[in-house]
């Protein structure tokens, strides 16, 4: 039963209020565990039922109390409705409570459940919340916003539609579509997820985005974000981009760090470098690091480059050249590609391995490539013949897309097949030489220049020894070279490495 405590006055007017007694005068009520406060009332003892008037206040045990102009209350429903100028305050003065303010506001002691529906405000020790609707339940400190829902933290502004939100662990349970930008550097957006507004640590997932001013970009189908070290985790479908270095990382797995651009992606690990709309180069390995290097020297001192690392199982395809190692280095300062462990390259027909291999990109197309080392360049004639060429270096001079000479230097060894004008071959010849320049025209040799102190013989073609027609380092491995962009995930069992 609701109790009258207090009042200084006490009325019966049953032409005007039937059923009611009229107190005025510092009027307290009692039910339960809760004190109600005002300056007048109308108190309904039939209904168990209240009607309070002028600096309402209701307290409810040591923690939670309520604010208004207006209380209506109902004794058997427990159903407290403030209204005007209303403030909740849940907690302590002196343990940053949290204030609930609105014009209209219902409070369900048996659900324990404080409702809005006309817009208000949350806020505690460290954010504010609007929306036009919502509810706080005091017990659990878990609030639920919808309709033009805004969040604001000193560091970030969060809206949305829909929002959970716990005034104790400062946790923001994402489950509508969400935006939040951070210091207006950072852009989120998901639609399902959680963000720790304490320690800046968040769960997203559902495909979330997440991006810097600076053009980088992280998503995939979980995202765990540390906002406060620069550090993204990515799982499932992950996708990295850098529009300013053009540069974009794929895989199943991946890390993102904000400070360097650092950039880590493995299983089914991808790199796409656009900086050039005509050529695109693809980079598959097993495992991917990607991060931007700081020129120091005075000559370069606002430079900034990007840098790559490929391990294990390489494989690229660019329109003009493709490739396959196991370990590769891009350098974005002199746009170069260095090949380490069984590096292999094609071009048209032409196909270059070595100890290491370094690809020179200028504007965009590849201009050359550099064999070191057990260097061999092997084009392919036709069905039975190799032209083939092995040396210290061998390297390949690309116009257009179309290699154009091939120089082999340091105990230079060729086996070349001379043909008539009419395209009738005459013979293979096998030369030895310090250096041989080679010409191509048409994906076919035109000619070739020796040094003085070359030394070789040429076969009639019907007069070849057998076994003569390979060098001792030859090989083809056209089955093991990346056909298109997609053709980089193929696994492929090289015969080189098996020898």
């Amino acid at each position: 039963m609701v109790y009258l405590e207090k009042a200084q006055n006490l009325l019966f007017d049953q032409e005007r209020i039937a059923d009611a007694q009229i107190l005025k005068g510092d009027v307290v009520f009692r039910h339960e565990d809760a004190l109600m406060y005002c300056d007048s009332a109308y108190f309904y003892e039939n209904t168990n039922s209240l009607d309070a008037f002028g600096h309402v206040r209701f307290v409810q045990g040591d923690t939670l109390r309520g604010f208004g102009d207006k209380l209506f209350y109902n004794g058997n429903t427990k159903l407290a409705r403030l209204r005007n100028h209303v403030r909740l305050v849940h907690g302590r003065a002196e343990e940053n409570p949290t204030i609930l303010t609105t014009d209209s506001l219902n409070y369900d002691r048996l659900a324990e459940v404080a409702y809005y529906f006309n817009g208000g405000t949350i806020q505690d020790s460290l954010n504010t919340l609007v929306s036009v609707r919502g509810n706080y339940r005091p017990n659990t400190s878990q609030a639920v916003f919808s309709k033009e829902v805004v969040l604001t933290n000193p560091k970030f502004v969060l809206t949305s539609d829909t929002l959970l939100y716990n005034t104790d662990t400062k946790i923001a349970d994402i489950i509508s579509p969400t935006q939040i930008i951070y210091e207006e550097e950072t852009d989120i957006h998901s639609s399902r997820g959680w963000y720790n507004t304490a320690n800046e640590h968040s769960m997203l997932l559902d495909r979330s985005i997440v991006h810097h001013v600076d053009g980088k970009m992280m998503t995939g189908d979980t995202i765990f974000y540390d906002k406060r070290i620069g550090f993204g985790e990515v799982l499932g479908q992950m996708s990295m981009s850098d529009s300013t270095q053009k540069i974009t990382l794929t895989g199943e797995y991946g890390q993102m760090w904000e400070e360097d651009g650092r950039g880590y992606a493995t299983d089914s690990a991808l790199m796409i470098d656009w900086s050039d709309s005509a050529h695109w180069t693809y980079i598959h390995a097993d495992t991917l690091f990607t991060e931007e290097v700081h020129y120091t020297d005075s000559a370069r001192m606002d430079s900034t480059y990007r840098r790559a690392r490929a391990f294990f199982g390489v494989r690229v395809y660019r329109d003009d050249m493709q490739m396959t190692c196991d370990s590769m280095v891009y350098l974005g300062s002199d746009s170069t590609m260095h090949l380490y462990t069984d590096p292999i390259c094609w071009s048209e027909n032409q196909q270059i391995s070595a100890d290491s291999i370094t690809i020179y990109i200028v504007n965009g197309a590849v201009e050359h490539a550099v064999g070191k080392g057990n260097a061999l360049c092997v084009m392919h004639d036709s069905l039975e013949y190799f032209n083939q060429m092995s040396g210290k270096q061998v390297i390949a001079y690309l116009i257009d897309g179309e290699v154009k000479t091939i120089d082999t230097d340091g105990n230079a060894l060729t086996i070349y097949y001379a043909k008539e004008d009419d395209g009738d071959y005459v013979g293979m010849n096998t030369t030895e030489s310090s250096f041989i320049r080679m010409y191509v025209e048409n994906r076919k040799i035109h000619h070739m220049r020796f040094t003085k102190e070359t030394t070789g013989v040429l076969y009639p073609m019907d007069q070849i020894p057998e076994g003569s027609d390979k060098l001792t380092m030859f090989f083809w491995e056209e089955d093991s070279r990346p056909k298109d962009a997609k053709d980089v995930f193929r696994k492929v069992k090289s015969e080189r490495m098996n020898e």
